[in-house]
């Protein structure tokens, strides 16, 4: 499905939202919904999804609704999942440990690859499955096997240093988990930068606003 114009930054970060939904009613058994009832699922609206499917082309027959697997393929690639990129993780501290043994990468749209971390006593160790390696070996990696994107869970202080020797290196994105927003865009790749402290503090703020 083509794009009909750019689409917005806004309708791509639901886009995974609604891929999870339409996954989760494929394996319920559910092969046909439509707007109205995707979007009371979701907490949405009908108009709002029928908006952002359009921004595609559209999936949907009007009086029909939509094919749930078929949506479920459109959706996917879209977001490139079938798309083979793969990753690395550099930082194989507590938290890219927990991601490590807890996410999966591959349900994601990407084969993770293996871990990269500057302490010795990591190098040899696996965990999830994925070999951690000697940090003095990336370059080496990098230029082998070009990994697409790459996992950043270091701390903050030299992340943007790292960031840009790895777009020279050619990774063409970020997932950024290290407390620092990377801004490279100027560098021509996309950068996600994720804090967590930021989904909880609405959550304080969203508590306190309750009558």
């Amino acid at each position: 499905m083509e794009r009909k114009h750019e689409v917005s930054k806004a309708v791509i970060q639901r886009l995974p939202r609604y891929y999870r939904n339409i996954c989760e009613l494929k394996a319920e058994g559910v092969q046909r919904i439509s707007s109205r009832a995707l979007a009371e699922r979701m907490g949405l609206t009908a108009s709002q999804i029928r908006q952002d499917f359009n921004c595609f082309g559209g999936f949907g027959q009007q009086g029909y609704g939509y094919n749930v697997e078929k949506l479920k393929d459109e959706l996917g690639t879209i977001l490139g999942l079938d798309a083979g990129r793969t990753a690395i993780l550099l930082g194989a501290g507590n938290l890219g440990r927990a991601l490590l043994n807890n996410f999966d990468f591959s349900a994601s749209g990407f084969r993770l690859l293996c871990a990269f971390d500057a302490n010795p006593e990591l190098t040899g160790k696996s965990f999830g499955g994925y070999e951690v390696r000697s940090s003095d070996t990336l370059d080496a990696f990098l230029a082998e096997h070009k990994p697409d994107a790459v996992v950043l869970t270091i701390p903050r202080g030299n992340a943007p240093e790292i960031a840009c020797d790895l777009v020279e290196h050619g990774v063409r994105g970020l997932w950024n988990f290290t407390g620092e927003d990377l801004h490279l865009e100027g560098l021509g790749i996309p950068v996600e930068n994720v804090h967590l402290s930021d989904s909880m503090m609405t959550l304080c703020h969203l508590i306190g606003a309750q009558h």
